[in-house]
């Protein structure tokens, strides 16, 4: 379940995504399988080649995308969330989530 992002926002990811943009949404949320982890980062671009070269950057396999029809994403949690958000100058959604003090 997602919470913590607002309509705008949501719509504004998507656009990039299909626009074949590097694109970054972190929300609050929850998932069993995955305890501990209260938000994730979902970096998406419909462009899978460019989502897969820029994952390599950062050691993500290609295994690990989510291949949602529209949105072809990446799912960031903990440590290596932070460092990505981090190192793509993703301030305003680190401070907003307090991802920097986790």
């Amino acid at each position: 379940m997602a919470f913590g992002v607002k309509r705008q926002e949501l719509q504004q990811w998507k656009r990039q995504v299909q626009n074949g943009e590097i694109a970054f949404l972190t929300h609050y949320w929850i998932d069993e399988r995955f305890p501990g982890c209260d938000t994730v980062t979902k970096v998406g671009c419909s462009d899978l080649n460019k989502l897969i070269e820029w994952g390599k950057q950062y050691k993500l396999q290609k295994e690990w995308i989510h291949h949602d029809p529209s949105y072809p994403h990446f799912d960031l949690f903990g440590a290596r969330q932070y460092a990505i958000l981090a190192s793509e100058n993703q301030w305003e959604q680190i401070r907003r989530f307090s991802l920097d003090k986790k």
